[in-house]
């Protein structure tokens, strides 16, 4: 962005006239459109927005554009994504946030709150009689061909009948403003909507721009409504106030995953896969390091048809085996109840007010716009003349078709439209198009106005009681579009809510618990996180080992002096068994320029390329290492995540750089590998200092130091068999790769031995790099895992070598071979020992921790 140009149009700005600057510097609503920046006379700012710019001041306004920089920023370092399927750009890109927020005041606002309440008690009322009696349609107020017809009709859930009759916890509205100012319900979501965790992120980010304007405006908050979401969950819950509550995600390639980490780090629930539960005497179970573990009520980021792969889709993988069958028997709650798919119907949105009328003996406070479904003969012969002011959706969002707007079609497109839906009337629901109310956004130069769709959530506080929570999610269309969808390049902005009521200061941290509560809710680790986080540990030490190797190999290869035989020769093998290279590749003894290129091209695979056949180095491990922090993202801190995306794709551009030149120059690799050798050594740190020692951390620790140890130890012993430590430069290189230079210089100086070697790298207890260390810390780590996950994991740590029985002049002693050279035999032995053993125990926590299959009675606090 130009700063230069936009700093100019403040040079003249009087201190009194911040409001007829916005008006100078913004462009005018498309015709047709409600200016919400314009009162009616289109002369004067609306009070709102006066308001809000006199309390921004002439101070503010001169800073639009750094605080639009603060705002970027801290949506990048804080890891606020969108997955964006259809982004040929990459999946995953930062959220779209604006500058300036949507501002509605307490007349409009009392307006939604009660119209949606309304809504959410109907909708509610709604799922009752689907699932029960049935006389919508048996009065013929709702087709039957949008209940059992449709294919989110759950006849698993006929007779079921939730805690307190609450079908719906949360349900999402879409509402949009006209050209008149009135708000009109344009769609409604009810199985998992989504955006209560972005607009919580919009808030805290925006709010932190304009801290006075935010305090002034008497801006209602948002945690009060959170809180009323919790308590009324535990009240509905099996277990009360002691219900153990997740949320149930499926996982971090999802379009919104950061706001599911995000939601449950906020709300302090657990994060959980599909695969993290399961089902035992229809009573739902938590995988954790300590066993199964009861949960009683689960909020879902799941749609319904993937819930339970043996009553619902059988190629599920994100669902649990036998989930409706605990919900039926009563001992789960969830949020919301399956088979509310028929009320996200557009199609639905036409039949609301007759079953208002008949539901409640109300009318709709809030009006659905007008919509007719096809399948009805007399409203599809209605509607055909009316296309070209209409707009053409699916009345089964699941169905794949798409969505059109009349005014965008040609006269041939629109008679194939009308052709489709002769043929197929049913699976088409027309509505009339809205020209949307549009809503100032800041360019850097100029207030840009941008058509608004406002996303309102309805909260249940109790037994068929809910809440408005007061803002919601906006989403922005991109200026000159009709459709504000963040799937089609669109961005978001807070809204900012004058209910005209006092502001509700409630925090999340009232609700805490008792310190001696606090010490039976500690947060439990799941199966697949401590995996995930065992990998995560063994995936950081092996990139960095595999940085630290190929960084030493191509010093060697590409100095002025020769390297030894044995340098090489040891150089080819390590880098062969750590994946730099693929094993037919020549060795450096045979061509030390071959093995350089080989190495260089091979650090990272080509985007798209399969993965077999290539070396998995060190741009694979980056990559998997990425992959398994993702999976347990809500664990890390934003730091922390920021610092593993920026090794993974920092490398991978530098590796297409590299690839781009068909000399691979050893400086460009060399470079590269330094950036992600400091970005590494800095997600240690975050690993090291920046977690809660918890079991989980233990497992990540335990998953570095057998990665450590097993690495090191071969390392070693190529050393020995390849006899490159009889050569300076080969001694040199080992340790190296043991990353001990300065120690062993600083205490043993120029001494090049076995014995010096053997006790800084084999014996020292100081060292973090002897094997020793690695041993002794091992033990420790498994030790502690023992009391607070299972005792078993200290007789694993019975299998490793034990340090106080090696003996210094043993381990550096050697003996003559029949064919004159020396042979450090019992060195060896226990290289070969330290890496058999850390192998074993891979495996041994693999067996104990990662899966249930054989606890199938073992459970905690049922």
């Amino acid at each position: 962005m130009n700063h230069d140009a936009p700093e100019s149009l403040f040079d003249d700005l009087s201190p009194d006239s911040p409001a007829e600057w916005a008006l100078s510097m913004s462009v005018r609503a498309d015709a047709g459109h409600r200016d919400a920046l314009r009162d009616a006379s289109g002369q004067a700012l609306d009070p709102l927005w006066a308001t809000f710019f006199e309390h921004v001041g002439t101070e503010g306004l001169a800073e639009l554009n750094r605080r639009n920089d603060n705002l970027q920023r801290q949506i990048r370092d804080n890891g606020v994504t969108y997955n964006v399927y259809a982004d040929t750009a990459g999946q995953q890109r930062p959220w779209a946030l604006d500058l300036f927020p949507m501002l509605i005041g307490p007349q409009d606002w009392a307006q939604i709150e009660a119209g949606v309440t309304q809504r959410a008690r109907l909708l509610n009322a709604m799922m009752a009689d689907l699932y029960g009696p049935r006389e919508l349609v048996q009065r013929a107020l709702l087709p039957a061909a949008l209940v059992q017809g449709h294919p989110g009709y759950l006849r698993a859930m006929q007779g079921v009948r939730p805690a307190g009759d609450t079908w719906l916890h949360i349900v999402a509205f879409d509402l949009a403003q006209g050209p008149d100012g009135r708000w009109w319900v344009v769609g409604q979501r009810t199985q998992a909507p989504s955006g209560l965790g972005y607009l919580l992120e919009n808030r805290i980010a925006v709010a932190r721009q304009f801290p006075k304007a935010f305090a002034g405006m008497r801006v209602q908050r948002l945690a009060a409504s959170y809180r009323a979401l919790m308590e009324g969950i535990k009240a509905l819950a099996p277990e009360g106030e002691d219900a153990r509550i997740a949320l149930l995600t499926p996982g971090p390639y999802n379009e919104t995953y950061f706001e599911h980490a995000y939601l449950a780090r906020y709300l302090g629930l657990t994060l959980v896969e599909g695969n993290d539960l399961t089902v035992r005497d229809q009573r739902l179970y938590l995988k954790t390091l300590k066993g199964l573990e009861p949960v009683h009520a689960l909020i879902k980021r799941v749609d319904d048809e993937w819930l339970d792969p043996l009553e619902l889709r059988s190629d599920s993988s994100l669902g649990v085996p036998g989930l409706l069958q605990v919900l039926r028997a009563g001992n789960l709650l969830l949020a919301n109840a399956p088979g509310s798919a028929p009320l996200e119907s557009s199609a639905l949105l036409g039949f609301l007010p007759a079953i208002s009328r008949h539901m409640l003996g109300e009318e709709l406070s809030l009006p659905s716009l007008p919509t007719w479904w096809c399948g009805e003969d007399a409203a599809l012969r209605e509607v055909l003349p009316l296309l070209k002011d209409g707009v053409i959706k699916p009345t089964y969002p699941q169905s794949g078709l798409d969505t059109a707007i009349g005014q965008s079609l040609g006269p041939r497109e629109m008679d194939e439209w009308a052709g489709r839906m002769v043929r197929h009337p049913e699976d088409y629901t027309v509505q009339t198009w809205l020209p949307l109310s549009q809503t100032p956004t800041w360019t850097g130069e100029h207030l840009l106005p941008r058509s608004t769709l406002l996303r309102v959530f309805a909260l249940a506080d109790g037994a068929r009681s809910w809440r408005v929570l007061p803002g919601g999610l906006v989403r922005l269309a991109p200026r000159g579009q009709l459709m504000a969808s963040m799937q089609r390049g669109g961005s978001s902005a807070d809204c900012w809510v004058d209910t005209g009521a006092a502001v509700d200061t409630t925090s999340l941290l009232q609700s805490a618990p008792s310190t001696l509560a606090l010490a039976h809710h500690k947060r439990p680790v799941t199966s697949r996180a401590a995996e995930n986080l065992f990998w995560l540990g063994r995936y950081t030490e092996r990139a960095e080992n595999g940085v630290r190797l190929a960084r030493i190999a191509l010093d060697h290869l590409g100095g002025e002096e020769p390297s030894s035989r044995a340098l090489l020769a040891w150089l080819s093998e390590a880098c062969r068994e750590n994946a730099l290279v693929l094993p037919d590749v020549p060795s450096a003894e045979q061509s030390a320029r071959v093995f350089a290129r080989a190495l260089m091209a091979g650090l990272s695979p080509q985007p798209g390329t399969p993965m077999h056949g290539r070396s998995y180095s060190v741009g694979f491990n980056l990559r998997a290492l990425r992959h398994a922090a993702a999976q347990v993202r809500d664990r890390l801190s934003p730091e922390h995540w920021n610092l593993i995306e920026r090794a993974d794709s920092e490398f991978a551009r530098d590796c297409t750089a590299m690839a781009a030149d068909a000399e691979y120059a050893i400086a460009e690799a060399m470079a590269a590998l330094n950036n992600t050798s400091e970005l590494l050594a800095a997600i240690t740190g975050a690993q090291t200092d920046r977690m809660v020692r918890d079991s989980g951390w233990r497992l990540l620790s335990v998953g570095r130091h057998i990665e450590r140890l097993i690495t090191l130890s071969r390392a070693l012993m190529l050393a020995l068999d390849h006899h490159s430590l009889d050569d300076p430069s080969g001694f040199e290189a080992v340790v190296a790769q043991f990353d001990s230079t300065i120690t062993f210089h600083a205490m043993y100086q120029q001494r090049r031995d076995m014995v010096a070697l053997v006790d800084l790298l084999v014996m020292d207890r100081d060292n973090p790099r002897s094997l020793a260390w690695v041993v002794q810390t091992l033990r420790s780590r498994l030790a502690k895992l023992s009391q607070s996950a299972t005792p078993r994991d200290a007789v694993l740590a019975q299998g490793l070598p034990d340090p106080d029985t090696w003996v210094l002049t043993e381990l550096s002693g050697w003996e003559r071979h029949e064919d004159g050279r020396r042979v450090h035999a019992m060195l060896g032995a226990l290289l070969d020992e330290c890496e058999a053993s850390a192998a074993e125990l891979s495996d041994e926590i693999t067996r104990l921790h990662f899966s249930h299959a054989d606890q199938r009675r073992q459970s905690l606090g049922a």
